[in-house]
């Protein structure tokens, strides 16, 4: 079931921020004789309200694999062996480890370890290009148009791990955020990968470098020889003591957020617990290879032990851009003689097989699953109809979205879709509901509000948490 969004409301706490609200529309507060202090202890009741109503959290982190191109729902999670041949596709079921699940023939070592998942096989929205279908995927809020010119705003919500960071940040010096090992695009930049009306400061902390290669490390995190970070500190602190002397004009919002994130960057120079999680030549060969020697596979081995050093939030990009070949993302139309099954066969499913497993079982044999929520899942699936190029298009009118770890059952599928996975025909859920659950399950009222870019109270999701799901 899909929690009711009326079983978080704190009546007195939505109430006073409402009336508060209306108070402003309809006069001032001086009309009733409400002082600023007043106010701010309204709103100081308030924020320990919404304290107060907050879910237990069940994931201390999230690892969110992002498949973007869009993977193929019924070709790999949710099979119609029984519809036509010009829908059912070129690969047969296999039966798994948790009973009554089949998965893909050319998914042999995922089907080991299905034991440990849920899969969401409702998912559906009406988005039906990538950057505004990846925008809602990555931040749960609808786009306002479905253009496939779609840009970042202030006026775009944000990504989960920016609202993350925000909420209920890490305290150590450790990035609550990390993405990595791309920034995406579809002809422009992917919206919903940053912190956008929250500002600079809650930004991920952005790894664009290859960790598959021989030579991978963050030369940021290594000072020159001759400058201490002692030296470092001392620097910055008369900076700041000279902008206040010198009477400069006000900082903007954006100026504002960089100084914050300055000071972030700092506190992280001096992390040895950071500079370790970075360290891969730290991991045995055979742990390396288990994951597989590509930017991904690496890049996932890196999310796992981030996780383990106490970064709240990883972002894992499996492909750069949406693709359709070998070596990019999963939009396999078959466009320029490519056809989509020699490629997934070769490419997509052999990298998947091998990376999701590893995770899986290291997360696992570790004491880390229980704790860390996996999710993957793409922007959405492809059409059950196979086209004139032997290839699918996208379809986001149904789709599958595995999770794992972190408070979700095991062995586990919400959701049905007909017979050719078309359409949802049993517990649809929308992309709200899918980041409502993530919050739910780090503890964090997915109805909390944020204010925009306009300075208006918005909610962190419109949707509900996935409450069946869950363990």
């Amino acid at each position: 079931m899909i929690l009711p969004k009326q079983s978080f409301a704190c009546t007195g706490f939505h109430a006073a921020r409402l009336s508060r609200r209306h108070l402003l529309k309809v006069g001032g507060l001086g009309l009733l004789g409400l002082s600023l202090p007043m106010l701010l202890q309204a709103e100081s009741l308030g924020t320990a309200r919404s304290a107060e109503r907050a879910p237990k959290p069940r994931a201390k982190s999230v690892i969110f694999l992002y498949q973007f191109g869009g993977p193929s729902h019924i070709d790999m999670f949710d099979m119609k062996p029984e519809a036509p041949e010009g829908i059912r596709g070129a690969h047969k079921p296999v039966s798994t480890k948790a009973n009554g699940i089949a998965i893909s023939e050319h998914l042999p070592r995922l089907a080991k370890v299905m034991d440990k998942v849920t899969l969401i096989r409702s998912m559906h929205h009406h988005m039906k290009n990538h950057n505004p279908a990846s925008y809602y995927a990555l931040t749960g809020h609808a786009p306002p148009v479905d253009d496939i010119t779609l840009r970042d705003s202030p006026e775009l919500f944000p990504a989960y791990g920016s609202v993350v960071d925000h909420l209920a940040p890490v305290s150590e010096a450790l990035p609550t955020f990390v993405a990595l090992p791309w920034v995406i695009g579809d002809g422009t930049i992917t919206p919903g990968q940053g912190a956008s009306f929250l500002g600079k400061k809650h930004d991920p902390l952005w790894v664009t470098r290859d960790p598959n290669k021989p030579d991978f490390k963050l030369p940021e995190f290594n000072l020159p020889a001759n400058l201490s970070y002692e030296r470092l500190i001392h620097r910055r602190s008369i900076q700041q003591i000279i902008d206040k002397q010198s009477s400069l004009p006000e900082h903007s919002a954006q100026a504002r957020g960089m100084d914050a994130y300055y000071e972030k960057a700092l506190a992280m120079l001096d992390s040895p617990k950071l500079r370790e999680a970075f360290n891969l030549s730290a991991e045995s060969d055979q742990v390396r290879d288990r994951y597989g020697r590509t930017p991904y596979g690496q890049s996932c081995l890196l999310a796992r032990r981030l996780v383990e050093a106490g970064t709240k939030f990883v972002t894992v990009y499996f492909s750069p851009n949406i693709g359709g070949d070998i070596g990019s993302g999963w939009d396999t139309h078959g466009n320029n003689g490519k056809k989509m099954f020699p490629i997934m066969e070769k490419y997509h499913l052999p990298m998947t097989d091998q990376t999701l497993p590893t995770l899986l079982e290291e997360l696992d044999q570790r004491g880390l699953l229980d704790t860390t929520l996996v999710v993957w899942m793409g922007e959405f699936g492809r059409t059950p109809k196979i086209n004139e190029k032997a290839s699918r298009d996208h379809w986001p009118d149904c789709y599958t979205v595995l999770l794992t770890g972190g408070g979700v059952k095991r062995g586990f599928v919400y959701g049905e879709s007909d017979k050719t996975a078309a359409h949802p025909t049993k517990d649809p859920v929308r992309p709200e509901d899918l980041a409502a659950t993530i919050y739910y399950l780090l503890g964090i009222d997915p109805h909390t509000e944020v204010y925009a870019a306009d300075k208006r109270p918005v909610l962190i999701s419109e949707g509900n948490p996935v409450t069946a799901i869950i363990a």
